[in-house]
Protein backbone atom coordinates (compact mmCIF):
# COMPACT_ATOMS: atom_id res chain seq x y z
CA UNK A 1 0.00 0.00 0.00
CA UNK A 2 1.35 3.44 -0.91
CA UNK A 3 2.18 5.74 2.00
CA UNK A 4 -0.67 8.12 2.86
CA UNK A 5 -2.98 6.38 0.36
CA UNK A 6 -6.04 6.72 2.61
CA UNK A 7 -7.93 9.44 4.39
CA UNK A 8 -10.61 9.27 7.06
CA UNK A 9 -13.92 11.07 6.52
CA UNK A 10 -16.24 11.74 9.47
CA UNK A 11 -19.76 13.10 9.01
CA UNK A 12 -21.34 14.33 12.27
CA UNK A 13 -25.10 14.68 11.96
CA UNK A 14 -27.68 15.73 14.51
CA UNK A 15 -28.66 12.10 15.10
CA UNK A 16 -25.86 9.87 13.81
CA UNK A 17 -22.16 10.08 13.01
CA UNK A 18 -20.92 8.20 9.93
CA UNK A 19 -17.28 7.56 9.06
CA UNK A 20 -15.29 5.94 6.30
CA UNK A 21 -11.73 5.24 5.19
CA UNK A 22 -11.41 6.43 1.60
CA UNK A 23 -8.71 5.83 -1.01
CA UNK A 24 -7.57 8.35 -3.62
CA UNK A 25 -10.04 6.99 -6.19
CA UNK A 26 -12.93 7.88 -3.89
CA UNK A 27 -13.72 4.32 -2.88
CA UNK A 28 -14.91 3.86 0.71
CA UNK A 29 -13.06 0.76 1.85
CA UNK A 30 -14.31 0.68 5.46
CA UNK A 31 -17.27 2.47 6.97
CA UNK A 32 -19.44 2.53 10.05
CA UNK A 33 -21.59 4.73 12.26
CA UNK A 34 -22.43 5.56 15.86
CA UNK A 35 -25.05 7.75 17.57
CA UNK A 36 -24.20 11.45 17.92
CA UNK A 37 -26.70 11.79 20.77
CA UNK A 38 -26.73 10.05 24.14
CA UNK A 39 -23.35 11.33 25.36
CA UNK A 40 -23.33 13.50 28.47
CA UNK A 41 -20.51 15.74 27.22
CA UNK A 42 -18.54 16.33 24.03
CA UNK A 43 -15.60 14.62 25.76
CA UNK A 44 -17.75 11.49 26.26
CA UNK A 45 -18.67 11.60 22.57
CA UNK A 46 -14.98 11.92 21.56
CA UNK A 47 -14.14 8.97 23.81
CA UNK A 48 -16.78 6.82 22.09
CA UNK A 49 -15.51 7.96 18.69
CA UNK A 50 -11.96 7.07 19.74
CA UNK A 51 -13.04 3.59 20.91
CA UNK A 52 -14.76 3.03 17.57
CA UNK A 53 -12.07 4.42 15.27
CA UNK A 54 -8.71 3.54 16.84
CA UNK A 55 -9.05 -0.18 15.87
CA UNK A 56 -10.04 0.86 12.31
CA UNK A 57 -6.99 3.15 12.10
CA UNK A 58 -4.64 0.48 13.52
CA UNK A 59 -5.90 -2.13 11.04
CA UNK A 60 -5.31 0.20 8.09
CA UNK A 61 -2.00 1.44 9.51
CA UNK A 62 -1.65 4.95 10.92
CA UNK A 63 1.25 5.58 8.50
CA UNK A 64 -1.11 4.97 5.55
CA UNK A 65 -3.66 7.64 6.55
CA UNK A 66 -3.09 11.24 5.41
CA UNK A 67 -5.43 12.68 8.04
CA UNK A 68 -9.09 13.09 8.85
CA UNK A 69 -11.65 15.50 7.45
CA UNK A 70 -14.77 16.22 9.48
CA UNK A 71 -18.12 17.59 8.39
CA UNK A 72 -20.32 18.93 11.21
CA UNK A 73 -23.17 21.44 11.64
CA UNK A 74 -21.76 24.96 12.11
CA UNK A 75 -18.25 23.63 11.54
CA UNK A 76 -15.79 26.45 10.84
CA UNK A 77 -13.19 25.60 8.20
CA UNK A 78 -10.88 28.39 9.32
CA UNK A 79 -10.82 27.71 13.07
CA UNK A 80 -11.68 24.00 13.37
CA UNK A 81 -14.45 24.86 15.82
CA UNK A 82 -18.14 24.02 15.98
CA UNK A 83 -19.81 27.32 16.77
CA UNK A 84 -23.24 27.37 18.45
CA UNK A 85 -24.69 24.41 16.52
CA UNK A 86 -28.45 24.36 17.28
CA UNK A 87 -28.91 20.70 16.27
CA UNK A 88 -26.04 19.18 18.25
CA UNK A 89 -26.26 18.26 21.93
CA UNK A 90 -23.19 20.34 22.88
CA UNK A 91 -23.56 24.09 23.18
CA UNK A 92 -21.19 26.99 22.70
CA UNK A 93 -17.85 26.91 20.88
CA UNK A 94 -16.15 23.51 20.69
CA UNK A 95 -12.58 23.04 19.33
CA UNK A 96 -13.63 19.82 17.62
CA UNK A 97 -10.77 19.46 15.12
CA UNK A 98 -8.21 19.67 17.93
CA UNK A 99 -10.14 17.23 20.14
CA UNK A 100 -10.44 14.64 17.37
CA UNK A 101 -6.83 15.13 16.26
CA UNK A 102 -5.61 14.43 19.79
CA UNK A 103 -7.91 11.43 20.21
CA UNK A 104 -6.96 9.75 16.92
CA UNK A 105 -3.36 10.87 16.41
CA UNK A 106 -4.18 12.32 12.98
CA UNK A 107 -4.23 15.85 11.64
CA UNK A 108 -7.86 16.95 11.43
CA UNK A 109 -9.67 19.53 9.30
CA UNK A 110 -13.26 20.56 9.94
CA UNK A 111 -15.93 22.11 7.73
CA UNK A 112 -19.70 22.51 7.73
CA UNK A 113 -21.34 19.13 7.05
CA UNK A 114 -23.18 20.42 3.98
CA UNK A 115 -19.95 21.94 2.62
CA UNK A 116 -18.37 18.50 3.00
CA UNK A 117 -21.29 16.96 1.09
CA UNK A 118 -20.87 19.62 -1.62
CA UNK A 119 -17.18 18.76 -1.99
CA UNK A 120 -18.04 15.05 -2.19
CA UNK A 121 -20.74 15.68 -4.79
CA UNK A 122 -18.43 17.93 -6.84
CA UNK A 123 -15.57 15.42 -6.74
CA UNK A 124 -17.42 12.13 -7.15
CA UNK A 125 -21.16 12.68 -7.65
CA UNK A 126 -23.96 14.57 -9.39
CA UNK A 127 -22.05 17.89 -9.43
CA UNK A 128 -18.95 16.51 -11.14
CA UNK A 129 -17.85 19.15 -13.66
CA UNK A 130 -20.16 21.83 -12.22
CA UNK A 131 -18.74 25.15 -11.04
CA UNK A 132 -21.94 26.70 -9.66
CA UNK A 133 -24.41 24.74 -7.57
CA UNK A 134 -26.09 24.64 -4.16
CA UNK A 135 -25.99 21.53 -1.99
CA UNK A 136 -28.94 21.17 0.36
CA UNK A 137 -28.90 18.51 3.08
CA UNK A 138 -32.35 17.65 4.41
CA UNK A 139 -31.91 15.73 7.65
CA UNK A 140 -32.64 16.51 11.29
CA UNK A 141 -31.99 20.12 10.27
CA UNK A 142 -31.34 21.79 6.93
CA UNK A 143 -27.73 22.36 5.89
CA UNK A 144 -26.31 23.88 2.74
CA UNK A 145 -23.11 24.35 0.83
CA UNK A 146 -22.79 27.04 -1.85
CA UNK A 147 -20.29 26.49 -4.67
CA UNK A 148 -19.59 29.42 -6.98
CA UNK A 149 -16.91 29.65 -9.67
CA UNK A 150 -15.76 26.15 -8.65
CA UNK A 151 -15.11 27.01 -5.01
CA UNK A 152 -17.01 26.48 -1.77
CA UNK A 153 -18.08 29.86 -0.38
CA UNK A 154 -16.80 30.13 3.20
CA UNK A 155 -17.17 33.87 3.78
CA UNK A 156 -14.74 35.99 5.77
CA UNK A 157 -15.36 34.06 9.00
CA UNK A 158 -15.79 30.52 7.63
CA UNK A 159 -19.53 30.44 8.33
CA UNK A 160 -21.16 31.39 5.01
CA UNK A 161 -24.04 29.48 3.46
CA UNK A 162 -26.57 28.94 6.26
CA UNK A 163 -29.67 28.36 4.13
CA UNK A 164 -31.40 26.56 7.00
CA UNK A 165 -31.42 29.82 8.95
CA UNK A 166 -32.77 32.07 6.25
CA UNK A 167 -36.13 33.43 7.48
CA UNK A 168 -38.67 31.59 5.31
CA UNK A 169 -41.78 32.60 7.26
CA UNK A 170 -41.78 35.98 9.02
CA UNK A 171 -42.58 35.62 12.73
CA UNK A 172 -42.97 31.90 12.17
CA UNK A 173 -42.00 28.89 14.25
CA UNK A 174 -39.40 29.32 16.98
CA UNK A 175 -36.10 27.80 15.84
CA UNK A 176 -33.43 26.16 18.01
CA UNK A 177 -31.17 29.06 17.02
CA UNK A 178 -33.47 31.44 18.93
CA UNK A 179 -34.97 33.17 15.88
CA UNK A 180 -38.41 32.72 14.32
CA UNK A 181 -39.39 31.30 10.95
CA UNK A 182 -36.11 29.67 9.88
CA UNK A 183 -36.38 27.43 6.82
CA UNK A 184 -35.22 24.32 8.68
CA UNK A 185 -38.24 24.53 11.02
CA UNK A 186 -40.36 23.82 7.93
CA UNK A 187 -38.20 22.01 5.35
CA UNK A 188 -36.36 19.29 7.26
CA UNK A 189 -37.30 15.95 8.79
CA UNK A 190 -38.00 17.83 12.03
CA UNK A 191 -40.03 20.50 10.22
CA UNK A 192 -42.13 17.92 8.38
CA UNK A 193 -43.03 16.23 11.69
CA UNK A 194 -43.84 19.59 13.34
CA UNK A 195 -46.24 20.41 10.50
CA UNK A 196 -47.84 16.98 10.71
CA UNK A 197 -48.39 17.17 14.47
CA UNK A 198 -49.85 20.69 14.19
CA UNK A 199 -52.23 19.65 11.43
CA UNK A 200 -53.33 16.50 13.30
CA UNK A 201 -54.20 18.70 16.29
CA UNK A 202 -56.07 21.27 14.18
CA UNK A 203 -57.76 19.12 11.53
CA UNK A 204 -59.90 16.00 11.25
CA UNK A 205 -58.43 14.38 8.13
CA UNK A 206 -58.75 10.63 7.85
CA UNK A 207 -55.11 9.51 7.79
CA UNK A 208 -53.12 6.49 8.91
CA UNK A 209 -50.76 8.91 10.66
CA UNK A 210 -53.35 9.76 13.31
CA UNK A 211 -52.59 6.46 15.07
CA UNK A 212 -49.03 7.71 15.66
CA UNK A 213 -49.94 11.22 16.83
CA UNK A 214 -47.33 12.44 19.29
CA UNK A 215 -44.74 9.90 18.08
CA UNK A 216 -44.51 10.64 14.37
CA UNK A 217 -41.30 10.31 12.36
CA UNK A 218 -40.46 11.62 8.89
CA UNK A 219 -40.09 8.02 7.73
CA UNK A 220 -43.68 7.23 8.76
CA UNK A 221 -44.91 10.24 6.80
CA UNK A 222 -42.90 9.21 3.75
CA UNK A 223 -44.26 5.65 3.85
CA UNK A 224 -47.84 6.90 4.23
CA UNK A 225 -47.45 9.31 1.31
CA UNK A 226 -46.05 6.53 -0.91
CA UNK A 227 -49.11 4.43 -0.06
CA UNK A 228 -51.39 7.24 -1.24
CA UNK A 229 -52.34 8.88 2.06
CA UNK A 230 -53.68 12.27 0.91
CA UNK A 231 -52.85 13.97 4.23
CA UNK A 232 -49.21 12.83 4.04
CA UNK A 233 -48.98 13.91 0.41
CA UNK A 234 -50.33 17.35 1.32
CA UNK A 235 -47.61 17.61 3.99
CA UNK A 236 -45.00 17.18 1.26
CA UNK A 237 -46.70 19.75 -0.96
CA UNK A 238 -46.71 22.31 1.89
CA UNK A 239 -43.07 21.59 2.77
CA UNK A 240 -42.00 21.78 -0.89
CA UNK A 241 -43.80 25.13 -1.26
CA UNK A 242 -41.79 26.81 1.49
CA UNK A 243 -38.58 25.15 0.28
CA UNK A 244 -39.12 26.12 -3.37
CA UNK A 245 -39.95 29.77 -2.78
CA UNK A 246 -36.94 30.18 -0.45
CA UNK A 247 -34.63 28.57 -2.99
CA UNK A 248 -35.90 31.04 -5.59
CA UNK A 249 -34.37 33.81 -3.45
CA UNK A 250 -31.08 31.91 -3.22
CA UNK A 251 -30.91 31.50 -7.00
CA UNK A 252 -30.91 35.31 -7.28
CA UNK A 253 -27.72 35.39 -5.20
CA UNK A 254 -25.47 32.77 -6.85
CA UNK A 255 -27.30 31.79 -10.09
CA UNK A 256 -26.54 28.06 -9.74
CA UNK A 257 -26.67 25.50 -12.53
CA UNK A 258 -28.25 23.00 -10.15
CA UNK A 259 -29.54 22.50 -6.63
CA UNK A 260 -28.63 19.05 -5.31
CA UNK A 261 -30.54 17.43 -2.44
CA UNK A 262 -29.13 14.94 -0.01
CA UNK A 263 -30.29 13.36 3.27
CA UNK A 264 -33.22 11.43 4.69
CA UNK A 265 -36.00 13.83 3.68
CA UNK A 266 -34.60 14.08 0.14
CA UNK A 267 -35.14 10.32 -0.21
CA UNK A 268 -38.79 11.17 -0.80
CA UNK A 269 -37.60 11.95 -4.34
CA UNK A 270 -40.26 13.24 -6.73
CA UNK A 271 -42.85 13.59 -3.93
CA UNK A 272 -40.76 16.48 -2.67
CA UNK A 273 -38.70 17.60 -5.66
CA UNK A 274 -41.49 17.86 -8.26
CA UNK A 275 -43.59 20.30 -6.21
CA UNK A 276 -40.40 22.06 -5.00
CA UNK A 277 -39.43 22.62 -8.65
CA UNK A 278 -42.90 24.04 -9.41
CA UNK A 279 -42.74 26.48 -6.47
CA UNK A 280 -39.17 27.41 -7.40
CA UNK A 281 -40.16 28.29 -10.97
CA UNK A 282 -43.30 30.15 -9.80
CA UNK A 283 -41.15 32.40 -7.64
CA UNK A 284 -38.05 32.89 -9.77
CA UNK A 285 -37.09 36.19 -11.32
CA UNK A 286 -37.70 35.90 -15.08
CA UNK A 287 -34.02 35.90 -16.02
CA UNK A 288 -33.47 32.67 -14.02
CA UNK A 289 -36.53 30.71 -15.14
CA UNK A 290 -35.95 27.19 -16.54
CA UNK A 291 -32.21 27.41 -15.93
CA UNK A 292 -31.89 25.58 -12.61
CA UNK A 293 -32.04 21.79 -12.34
CA UNK A 294 -33.11 20.07 -9.13
CA UNK A 295 -31.21 16.82 -8.57
CA UNK A 296 -31.02 14.13 -5.95
CA UNK A 297 -27.53 13.23 -4.75
CA UNK A 298 -25.83 10.62 -6.93
CA UNK A 299 -24.08 9.23 -3.85
CA UNK A 300 -25.80 6.85 -1.42
CA UNK A 301 -26.89 8.05 2.03
CA UNK A 302 -24.01 9.54 4.04
CA UNK A 303 -21.38 8.76 1.38
CA UNK A 304 -21.35 12.29 -0.09
CA UNK A 305 -20.47 13.83 3.28
CA UNK A 306 -17.92 11.09 4.10
CA UNK A 307 -16.24 11.48 0.71
CA UNK A 308 -16.22 15.25 0.90
CA UNK A 309 -14.86 15.26 4.44
CA UNK A 310 -12.17 12.77 3.49
CA UNK A 311 -11.10 14.99 0.58
CA UNK A 312 -10.26 17.76 3.08
CA UNK A 313 -7.47 15.58 4.48
CA UNK A 314 -5.44 15.17 1.28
Amino acid sequence: MNTRSLSLGIDIGGTNTAYGLVNRRGEIITKGSLPTTGHATVEAYISTLQTELVPVIKKAGLENIAGTGIGAPNGNYYTGEIIFAPNLPWKGIIPLANLISEALGLKAILTNDANAAAIGEMTYGAAKGMKDFIMVTLGTGLGSGFVANGQVIYGHDGLAGELGHVIAVRNGRLCNCGRKGCLERYASATGLVITAELWLAERNDATSLRAHKGNLTARMIQEAARKGDAFAQELYEFTAGILGQTLADMVAVTSPEAIIFFGGLANAGDMLLVPAKKHLEDNLLNIYKNKVTLLQSALPDADAAILGASALAW
